[in-house]
């Protein structure tokens, strides 16, 4: 079952995104969901922030990844961060042979991954799912859940996501 939450400013969408940056494991891949403007990259800008990653940060649409490396590990072991983003991708083959296996591999590393959607085919099971849509007015509403794990379960519990 999806935790959900209303954020009604981009800087309450980024809060969240730190929160949760905090639950991360090293291993873990987040597929972000939503449309154009739903705040999938602002989300991520807190997870960055939360996890010490150097700025700026911005969506690796034209890029499709941008890794981070982290100065200092996070309490959890994370010390690097790759941000995917499969928007301009045909074929979820094309993203496997630019490295996404081996950053999922990578065991000091997390996926913060837009547009999985793109790439369905290749998706491991084991994942975090983030949906983001808009609500009334200004506001987004987040829907965050583990897909197919209980583990990550936990670890969203733990922290009140």
């Amino acid at each position: 079952m999806p935790a959900t939450s209303l954020s009604r400013t981009a800087e309450d969408t980024r809060r969240l995104g730190a929160l949760f940056g905090q639950a991360l494991i090293p291993g873990n891949l987040v597929c972000f969901r939503g449309d154009l403007g739903a705040g999938k990259t602002t989300f991520i800008q807190g997870v960055l922030s939360a996890c010490g990653a150097e700025k700026p940060y911005v969506s690796p649409t034209f890029v499709i990844m941008k890794e981070y490396d982290l100065a200092l590990p996070t309490e959890t072991g994370i010390r690097r961060i790759y941000h995917a983003d499969a928007y301009r991708i045909e074929q979820a083959d094309d993203f496997e042979k630019i490295g996404f296996s081996e950053w999922l591999s990578d065991t000091e590393g997390v996926v913060l991954l837009e547009w999985p959607e793109r790439i369905e085919a290749i998706l491991p099971d084991r994942r975090i799912e983030v949906a983001l849509r808009l609500g009334e007015e200004e506001s987004r509403v987040i829907d965050i859940a583990p897909f197919r794990s209980s583990e990550l379960s936990g670890i969203l519990e733990e922290q009140g996501l």
